[in-house]
């Protein structure tokens, strides 16, 4: 359970959440034996959904792992468009590029190795969608950093941002994790006040922010 959302609802309502492809159930299955991250079904779900409402066609990826997101970010745009994605670990950079070639999209996949940090200083193109799934001491930096990629009218998505409980009771906050829970408070009471920005934080799976930016 995560603090955040009631075991039996949380479970109810992955249960709605299906999938039949072959290709995301195998990705699902190698996550869970590997003890890889991925992001949840009902995390699954609002991401094509933010997509589709929005008929965004480019995305910034902010932490690949197996390239699970980024196939969710591809499916729901039609296979088409635009996946920028950056991962630290070798490991997962190789296996996410391994793992799209099966999908045989249209949708140009751009796989950058390297810490995020550096890596956005790097990047000059604009996107739809910024997804944010990354170090979760770093968030703000990140934010700072992808203010002048994301276009107007987009969505930036931020995983992780209730971090099981923490960020909203000092009563479920562990010693080791005090760094990460001041960090993570700090950069939502950052988005939630920066001018450029509408945020709206979401109680579900481990807490999610959706920021859209305003149009000039």
């Amino acid at each position: 359970m995560s603090n955040i959302v009631n075991e039996h609802v949380e479970k109810y309502i992955r249960g709605l959440v299906k999938e039949n492809d072959e290709y995301f159930l195998k990705l699902e299955t190698y996550a869970e034996a590997e003890h890889v991250p991925i992001i949840h079904k009902e995390v699954k779900s609002l991401l094509a959904f933010v997509v589709q409402s929005t008929n965004a066609n480019s995305v910034l990826e902010i932490g690949t792992a197996i390239g699970y997101s980024a196939s969710v970010f591809a499916r729901a745009m039609g296979g088409k468009g635009k996946v920028t994605s950056i991962e630290r670990r070798d490991d997962y950079h190789f296996i996410a590029k391994r793992n799209v070639e099966k999908l045989n999209y249209e949708t140009e996949f751009d796989f950058r190795l390297g810490d995020a940090l550096d890596v956005l200083d790097e990047i000059d193109d604009t996107y739809d969608i910024i997804f944010v799934d990354a170090s979760k001491g770093h968030y703000q930096e990140f934010l700072d950093k992808c203010l002048d990629k994301l276009n107007d009218g987009g969505v930036i998505i931020s995983d992780n941002v209730l971090y099981q409980g923490m960020i909203a009771s000092d009563h479920f906050v562990l010693r080791r994790k005090k760094t990460i829970v001041k960090r993570m408070r700090n950069y939502l009471d950052y988005i939630t006040d920066h001018p450029d920005f509408t945020t709206t934080l979401l109680p579900m799976s481990d807490g999610i922010a959706l920021s859209y930016k305003r149009r000039l």
